[in-house]
């Protein structure tokens, strides 16, 4: 890869990492668009872990409540909103890891067309739409019962469908729940921690068995751009998302799948 293929994509995960919009789209569909060639497993591991330091740095203070909460709880303490949180975003994220880890070979091979993505595009952000337009927006995450997380991170399975988008269908799934559009997108990004970590756990081992020698120059720099971009994201989108709405991201997925219907398909 050169460059300008490294700077783009690195930039352009970062972005829709945290957005309800699918990085995993926009990686496989955004060299395909520009004839460049696949940038790798390497790659696409590197950029999601800078993605994933950039949503820790980001809620550290958080994480860190959560955790000393979370380990009181086993040392006997009080389970308190903290600490309830933290099992809640465990639970919640065992589903994706589970069907992630038996299934995801067969998902990759079998819904990577541009058909698929176009659809799911669409069809999950006018999903988006709809929740959005009809959550009674009340809740926050410390208000979230066992059943909600379930639900939530049963919703979640379906992010490995390539255009789908994890933070998207976890923020509707939120919103059916009704969370407020801040407290959804912060649920979403407390659950991708684990699911970044445990998926580029499982693809560095595939990594190191599989692919050919690892260019580290460009490795850290697609780390380096992806966590800088996607900590601005994070920042701009949770200031912004109670003003702003869904309606924009809808408008993008929708025009998103039509063009690739028409290029693409």
């Amino acid at each position: 890869m050169d460059n300008l293929q490294i700077i783009f994509l690195s930039i352009v995960q970062g972005l829709t990492e945290f957005l309800p919009i699918s990085s995993s789209a926009h990686l496989i569909l955004v060299p395909r668009m520009l004839g460049w060639p696949d940038q790798g497993l390497v790659f696409d591991v590197g950029v999601h872990f800078g993605s994933l330091i950039a949503v820790v740095i980001y809620f550290r203070r958080e994480v860190g409540k959560m955790l000393r909460a979370w380990l009181g709880s086993l040392r006997g303490g009080v389970a308190d909103a903290d600490a309830r949180l933290a099992w809640w975003v465990i639970i919640g994220t065992l589903p994706a890891i589970g069907v992630g880890f038996l299934a995801e070979r067969a998902i990759e091979a079998q819904l990577r067309a541009p058909e698929i993505i176009a659809a799911a595009s669409i069809g999950f952000g006018l999903l988006l739409w709809y929740a959005d337009a009809r959550s009674r927006r009340e809740r926050d995450e410390y208000d979230l019962q066992l059943r909600d997380v379930l639900i939530i991170g049963c919703m979640q399975v379906l992010a490995m469908i390539p255009g789908t988008s994890r933070a998207g269908i976890t923020i509707t799934s939120g919103l059916l729940l009704g969370m407020s559009r801040r407290a959804a997108a912060r649920f979403s990004f407390l659950l991708a921690m684990p699911v970044i970590f445990a998926s580029g756990a499982l693809e560095t081992r595939r990594m190191f068995i599989e692919v050919s020698p690892i260019s580290w120059a460009d490795l850290l720099l697609g780390v380096l751009l992806s966590a800088i971009s996607a900590g601005i994201c994070i920042h701009i989108f949770l200031r912004l998302v109670e003003r702003v709405g869904m309606l924009p991201f809808v408008i993008y997925r929708i025009l998103l799948g039509l063009l690739i219907l028409a290029v693409l398909a």
